[in-house]
Formats: structure tokens, C-alpha cells, sequence
């Protein structure tokens, strides 16, 4: 998900989509997540350069600029990448499960897409320099993951 890449018109792996013996056509995943990186910039800088992005294929969007993290040896570095965007919406994930034990996992994707912070303004297109865009437009809940929200929606379930 690193390649400023429309995942809507490009073919993109792994992804949701799936054959299923002696059915006709692929089948969706229901429980599988696209993840957008956000940078640490508010505004119109606030989606990673890098990040891919898609209306229909990427579900929402999550820190992965500049994030700290353990490495080999007992040491710690900053990386980014849908890599580092993705750990933090599984986290949320497993907090909801660990407090909901019985929630599936369809229905903690329905609670991670409604409860996003939605991001109401324009904001530089990944892979542009200047083309400006709604950050709505760049994934299917426009907005980032946010355990607050989601916990509490969890709840309502």
C-alpha cells in the first residue's frame, strides 16, 4: 500500500477477493481491512505521500509516518509505511475483541468503519504535489481509526 497508487484501478496483493471452488465468480472477504497511512501533519498534508488509496478499496486510515518502534537487539527506531498504519487499526481491533469477546469479526469491521474520526477538508492527493482532493475521497469511511469511538459503539451492540 505504498505506492501513491489508486487501489481501485490497479490490481493490489493480498487482497479481499477470492476464488471459491464450484462457485461462479470471487468471493469478498468479509473481515478483510485496506489500511491508509495519515502523516503526523494536520492539513492538507495530513495522508502519507506514499499511501495508497481507493473510494471503493481502502476502508480507512491510520497513523504510519515516523512511528516508533521495537527493533532486532533491543532497540527502537521510527519507520513508516502501511506496515506501521496497519498494526494501529488491528490494536483497536483487539481491544474491542478482548472487551466483546463475542463480537465476529464482520461486525468489529462494521464498528471500526462507523466509528472513524471523519476528516472533513481537502488535503494533498498521495503521490501528487499539488492536486488537491477531499480526504473523504480516499477511502470508503474517509476518515482514521478511533478506538474511543469504536469502544463505545462496541458497546452499543
Amino acid at each position: 500500500g505504498n505506492n501513491s497508487a489508486d487501489n481501485d484501478k490497479i490490481d493490489h496483493y493480498p487482497v479481499e477477493k477470492y476464488a471459491k471452488k464450484k462457485l461462479c465468480g470471487k468471493k469478498r472477504a468479509n473481515n478483510w481491512i485496506e489500511v491508509g497511512a495519515l502523516s503526523f501533519k494536520q492539513g492538507k498534508d495530513f495522508p502519507a505521500v506514499f499511501s495508497n488509496y481507493g473510494t471503493k478499496e481502502v476502508d480507512l486510515f491510520s497513523p504510519g509516518v515516523a512511528i516508533y518502534s521495537t527493533t532486532p537487539d533491543n532497540s527502537y527506531a521510527s519507520y513508516q509505511g502501511t506496515s506501521m498504519a496497519a498494526p494501529v487499526v488491528a490494536g483497536v481491533a483487539a481491544v474491542i475483541k478482548s472487551y466483546y469477546p463475542k463480537l465476529s469479526p464482520k461486525k468489529i469491521k462494521k464498528i471500526l468503519m462507523e466509528s472513524v474520526t471523519p476528516i472533513n477538508e481537502k488535503v494533498i492527493k498521495p503521490g501528487t504535489k499539488e492536486e488537491m482532493v477531499d480526504f473523504s475521497s480516499l477511502s470508503v469511511s474517509g476518515g482514521t481509526v478511533n478506538l474511543y469511538n469504536a469502544l463505545k459503539l462496541a458497546g452499543m451492540e
